[in-house]
């Protein structure tokens, strides 16, 4: 199991700290860090704040998710979909919301906004080539299945 420290911004105590709601759970939920009631209307976004920063361990990187929850019961998504924390990003970790619903969308302090999924992540040497290999699909693309 790896370790996953995080910093809670002064005047964020009365929030509560992520955790993994299940014994299985892939990602545990952010909080909103808002002072005030928060309203994203629809066909807007916002950058809600968690209040938290991370130190994502080296080779790994967290993946900002939806919660299925109020993608399902109110449209609302992460704009960026999954956002990346890069291992050596050290600030306060925000998340794009959008409201794809009908109706406006109201965050208080506290609330479950998104998730996060660690996973690893690996750099490649980047090479200039003359030429790519040739496969069997080629270069068909969207669709290309019928699907």
């Amino acid at each position: 199991m790896i370790e996953l420290k995080i910093f809670q911004e002064p005047g964020c105590e009365d929030i509560e700290i992520p955790r993994y709601h299940s014994e299985e759970a892939s990602g545990f939920d952010l909080p909103a860090a808002v002072d005030n009631i928060l309203e994203i209307p629809p066909g807007e976004f916002r950058l809600v704040s968690t209040g938290l920063r991370m130190e994502i361990p080296k080779g790994f990187e967290g993946q900002v998710r939806p919660r299925s929850g109020l993608a399902a019961k109110n449209g609302i998504g992460v704009l960026n979909s999954p956002g990346t924390i890069d291992s050596d990003y050290r600030g306060i970790v925000k998340v794009v919301l959008f409201n794809f619903g009908k109706s406006p969308f109201t965050i208080k302090r506290g609330d479950r906004i998104a998730q996060i999924v660690l996973a690893r992540s690996e750099q490649a040497k980047i090479t200039l080539v003359s030429k790519v290999a040739d496969t069997n699909r080629g270069a068909d693309g969207f669709g290309h299945t019928g699907v």
